[in-house]
């Protein structure tokens, strides 16, 4: 077409594709692009704007490294990430979430009952809970990936004082389909503003603070795996999460629990624990594959 013009740029850009391009890659980038060409339309782009657009995304290249996706932490903090997610959340099941920039991948197998706590500051929190199916049948045999932060906010990855896989565990389960294990509260925290997404986040007058949350991933033969966080109910960020990452039936309560009641037998800490601890139970619900 040797006539373009403001109005017909996009079915330009969508004859200029080739008769071997895969159909779901026309459909993909032929909506990138009307959706691209039509924001530039609505808001009059100028080229200050899209010079200045462009130093955005040079700049993020800088601050991705192996240990950080500043991408990622764009698309998090747009809501993409949880958009995502939300169209591919399996129904009847528990709501997936995002896995977030600080997951590790190997962690130690740990035992039922097994102490992250160690020698951190904090009460004694007692997780526990069943991985089952959708009529609430135990399912025997999954693999629970857990990991959190520290109390100091920091997840192992981001902090030299802990060891690598500080605050990580991957359990699997009995007959029972049950799940526990022994912590401190994961804390509130702010996601990086060092870089280019922190700018973003100033100059729209946002924060950067996530509620505090327990994530795992539940891995079952014959189910799909979810990837989830779980938050805590009195957390004061929990109605304003920096990356969308609540949902309603991702909400835990801590029960507090008195001295001299901790379980005597199954786990790491019984017959230890001589103060005030505290408790949550939170299923996890799998779909079939």
């Amino acid at each position: 077409m040797r006539n373009v013009t403001e109005d017909n740029l996009t079915d330009a850009f969508a004859a200029y594709l080739g008769d071997e391009t895969d159909p779901r890659l026309r459909e993909i980038v032929l909506s990138l692009a009307r959706h691209l060409h039509g924001f530039a339309r609505e808001v009059r782009l100028t080229h200050e704007e899209w010079n200045t657009a462009i130093a955005f995304l040079e700049r993020m290249t800088e601050f991705t490294t192996h240990e950080r996706h500043e991408f990622i932490l764009l698309s998090d903090i747009m809501g993409l990430s949880s958009l995502v997610d939300m169209i591919h959340s399996a129904r009847g099941g528990t709501s997936s979430s995002v896995l977030g920039p600080f997951h590790i991948e190997g962690a130690p197998d740990i035992p039922f009952g097994h102490d992250m706590k160690r020698d951190y500051p904090g009460t004694v929190l007692l997780v526990t809970g069943v991985i089952r199916d959708g009529q609430g049948t135990p399912i025997q045999g999954a693999t629970l990936d857990i990991w959190q932060t520290a109390p100091n906010g920091l997840y192992s990855s981001q902090d030299p004082e802990q060891d690598t896989y500080s605050f990580h565990g991957l359990m699997t389960t009995g007959a029972d389909g049950r799940y526990g294990f022994t912590t401190v509260k994961p804390v509130s925290y702010e996601v990086p503003t060092d870089g280019p997404v922190g700018d973003l986040l100033r100059a729209t007058g946002r924060h950067a603070w996530r509620p505090s949350h327990l994530h795992f991933i539940a891995r079952a033969p014959g189910f799909r795996t979810l990837v989830s966080e779980v938050f805590a109910a009195d957390d004061p960020y929990l109605d304003e999460d920096a990356v969308f990452g609540v949902r309603g039936d991702l909400i835990m309560a801590y029960a507090p629990q008195p001295a001299g009641s901790f379980p005597a037998e199954g786990y790491a800490l019984s017959g230890k624990v001589d103060e005030d601890w505290e408790m949550v139970e939170f299923d996890l619900v799998l779909t079939p594959a």
